[in-house]
């Protein structure tokens, strides 16, 4: 077996990302702290196609260094949106028919293999900071909550490796 070279990938450039088809679904960063994060989310989001990222709170915004180490230039590709307030975010998505879905561990949440995407429906995916999670206030705001299961010792797993499970979950669902 040998491994694909760069140009044999058949990447798409940023013109047509920006045109194709996206997952109807936009990532919502509650204060998230670190910007090697924020850039790790930015790649992943280009990666699955992703309509738009919310960068809320503390979230770091490009063009940043320290986020274009990890984005390796999605931040070029993928929407974003500055918001200062997190629930202002959170609102409009609403108003414009998203379902708003935190990605947290929390009483009554839906585990990720148990939740069915429905392919008419748009949905805002919550992620919050790396210590404290998803804020109190947004989580008095969603419609539900996803959380996905896990088996070892550690209470949780990296923001960034919440995202691609639950952006894999998501495509393969919804796409594939």
């Amino acid at each position: 077996m040998r491994k694909l070279k760069l140009d044999e990938l058949n990447r798409v450039s940023v013109e047509e990302f920006k045109e194709q088809t996206k997952l109807p679904v936009v990532i919502v960063l509650d204060s998230v702290r670190s910007m090697h994060n924020v850039g790790s989310i930015f790649r992943t989001s280009d990666g699955f196609a992703v309509e738009q990222i919310c960068l809320c709170g503390i979230t770091s915004q490009p063009p940043h260094r320290e986020i274009e180490k990890t984005a390796l230039g999605a931040t070029q590709s993928v929407n974003w949106t500055y918001y200062a307030d997190v629930i202002e975010a959170v609102d409009l998505l609403r108003s414009q028919g998203y379902v708003i879905i935190a990605i947290e561990q929390a009483q009554n949440s839906i585990m990720l293999n148990e939740f069915e995407p429905q392919a008419n429906q748009k949905y805002a995916l919550i992620f919050g900071n790396e210590v404290n999670g998803v804020s109190d206030e947004v989580m008095a705001k969603i419609d539900t909550c996803i959380e996905i299961p896990q088996f070892g010792t550690k209470h949780s797993f990296n923001i960034v490796v919440s995202a691609g499970i639950i952006l894999w979950d998501f495509f393969s669902k919804l796409k594939l």
